[in-house]
């Protein structure tokens, strides 16, 4: 008999406390227990640092216990709280290794707050953790993910600081047993000794002392063997292009690249790839952030693409990253979200210039008309060509042109940006390059580039098509450059025997252009100014209006998820592979580069665009 209870009519009672009766699902498991960590470490941390109650009831038992036991045993508390916290991200991920190290620093922890806190609350809590994890312990199996050392250095400099915050909290947890009134200088002092074993300058009363330093001890041999284990422990590096896989990638783009303009980007050199049994398809990522990112659709043949997913998504859940595509199809989000149960959502479009339909004639094109002609006026002249036809030092040139006009220290873009020019292969890349004679300098023997003034490089679209990949140009030349290039690729594209040109992404690029309409509503309008808001740093609405100029059509792109909650995951990872989050350490004396900023999709777009625009 079903029964209603509180409004709830989606079973029985009895089928309910059943469920309860099971405990959580599987799939859950994990993250209570992370959660679980998390608190039990924090439980421990405090049972460490604060002082503890002497109205216990086992105080007096405790007291015929050998003299360093209860400091000892306040400083393991410690140190198994910080390394639970330490572990609990991992044991969410179903890491094996966190499941492991947590089995064995539970006990401890339970044993600490037992000699020293005397607390059987917390001992419990950590003994029923340690039976949580022997229960579902086939839920922990995932794989390490990529690592290099550079993570001890990041560990040293995040755990010593993380010590410090905490050893003064320790310094000043015993306020009645301080001797004195040590000032902020002394605390830090004392902390900054403890961490090496040390004496400092606060003093205690009884054997406050003795505890204060075994904490703050542990602290700096926390902080010591992970950065020595981080640093000594086998590497195990990110996936990358072998030379083989390049070869089978280049064999499946030469007979089926033409069905995707982001295909020649999977041949970037960071990324991993993954192929279907038969070889006919591949999947290219990268792993950020815990994140699986694809980009783009599957290169290869259709009919193998479920072969080549489903071993994306067992790589995945080896590793236990979160999967997620960027930029595919609408062909492939359907394939995508068919064969996983993903989801797809529209994240903007690509900009596609037919090259028969181009024309700069037209009330539409005349902007773009009066800015080519005067820049032409102004002396600048163009050359548009095949990687292959430029000689070794035309190409050594652009090459040095293009890193030292980057607007950044590291290079942007992953889903569609190569992030080289002219590598073996890469022959039937398309260059367009602007000219102008220096007249101080005819010969251009002055200037490092000599007469060149702004690069634009595109990427083979199958046989008759090229995508944009960067846009580069020197400061010192006039505004215009990159619409003077796109233009005389277009006008010699016939003659390259290339039939369309996929420019830009544009994200959000529907909302933009419904936004600005007669009759938006509230919601869109609001959306719409954010968006335009957001383009101060991501030139996501001056992007748009670029592309806008050259009358392209626009084909959808989006972006596949597992859930709504984890795209912020997502979006951050997207923008770490995109260059426009860097975690890595500051690098003080790399030099500043001027020029062009980057687009939220690879492509360099100059930082004069809307000015451009105006001036038109």
């Amino acid at each position: 008999m079903s029964v209603t209870v509180d409004g709830d009519k989606s079973g029985s009672v009895p089928d309910r406390v059943r469920r309860i009766l099971r405990g959580p699902r599987p799939e859950r498991v994990p993250a209570l227990v992370g959660t679980a960590c998390t608190v039990i470490g924090l439980v421990d941390v405090a049972a460490g640092v604060l002082p503890r109650f002497r109205a216990s009831k086992m105080h007096a038992a405790a007291e015929v216990l050998p003299g360093t036991l209860g400091p000892l045993s306040a400083a393991l508390s410690l140190s198994a709280g910080v390394l639970l916290l330490l572990l609990a991200h991992g044991l969410k991920r179903n890491k094996r290794r966190a499941w492991r190290a947590a089995v064995v620093l539970l006990p401890l922890g339970a044993a600490a707050q037992l000699t020293w806190r005397h607390s059987v609350t917390g001992a419990v809590l950590s003994l029923v953790l340690l039976t949580l994890l022997g229960v579902h312990r086939d839920q922990f199996a995932a794989l390490p993910d990529p690592r290099s050392r550079w993570r001890a250095l990041a560990n040293f400099v995040l755990m010593g600081a993380g010590s410090i915050a905490l050893g003064l909290v320790i310094v000043s947890a015993h306020p009645r047993r301080v001797i004195g009134s040590p000032s902020l200088t002394d605390r830090l002092e004392h902390v900054l000794y403890g961490l090496f074993g040390a004496e400092g300058p606060v003093d205690y009363a009884g054997n406050t002392g003795w505890t204060v330093g075994y904490q703050l001890g542990a602290l700096g041999m926390l902080t010591a063997l992970t950065t020595i284990y981080l640093a000594f422990r086998p590497e195990h590096p990110a996936a990358r292009l072998t030379e083989d896989d390049e070869a089978r990638l280049r064999d499946l783009l030469a007979k089926h690249g033409a069905r995707d303009s982001l295909g020649h980007f999977a041949l970037r050199r960071d990324k991993g790839v993954v192929f279907s049994p038969s070889g006919k398809a591949a999947v290219c990522y990268r792993v950020v952030s815990g994140v699986m990112l694809a980009s783009g659709d599957p290169i290869g043949d259709v009919e193998a693409w479920p072969g080549a997913i489903e071993r994306f998504m067992d790589e995945a859940k080896a590793h236990s990253w979160t999967p997620a595509v960027m930029g595919c199809s609408e062909t492939g989000g359907q394939v995508w979200t068919r064969e996983t149960g993903l989801d797809a959502l529209e994240l903007g479009d690509e900009a596609i210039v037919d090259v028969a339909d181009f024309s700069l004639s037209g009330r539409a094109m005349r902007n773009v008309r009066q800015m080519v002609k005067r820049i032409e006026r102004n002396g600048y002249t163009t050359k548009v060509r095949r990687v292959s036809d430029l000689s070794d030092g035309e190409l050594e040139r652009v090459r040095r042109a293009a890193e030292d006009w980057r607007g950044t220290d590291t290079e942007r873009g992953f889903s569609m940006a190569l992030g080289r020019i002219g590598g073996p292969g890469d022959g039937e890349a398309v260059i367009a390059t602007a000219h102008k004679e220096d007249p101080g300098d005819p010969t251009g023997t002055h200037s490092p580039y000599g007469d060149l003034k702004a690069i634009i490089h595109f990427v083979p679209w199958g046989k008759d098509g090229m995508s944009l990949e960067l846009m580069r140009r020197d400061r010192s030349a006039d505004p215009g450059m990159n619409e003077l290039l796109i233009v005389a690729a277009l006008q010699n594209a016939p003659r390259l025997g290339i039939e369309r040109i996929s420019l830009n992404f544009a994200m959000f690029r529907a909302a933009l252009a419904r936004g600005e309409k007669i009759g938006a509503g509230p919601v869109l309008r609001m959306w719409r100014g954010l968006l335009v808001f957001l383009s101060r740093w991501f030139q996501i609405e001056s992007l748009y209006k670029f592309n806008a100029k050259f009358q392209p059509r626009w084909e959808p792109r989006f972006v596949v998820y597992r859930k709504s909650g984890d795209l912020p995951r997502i979006g951050f990872a997207a923008m770490q592979a995109e260059g426009f989050v860097n975690l890595s350490l500051p690098r003080p004396f790399s030099r500043r580069r001027r020029t062009a900023e980057p687009h939220p999709c690879g492509h360099i777009v100059p930082a004069q665009t809307e000015h451009e625009a105006h001036a038109a």
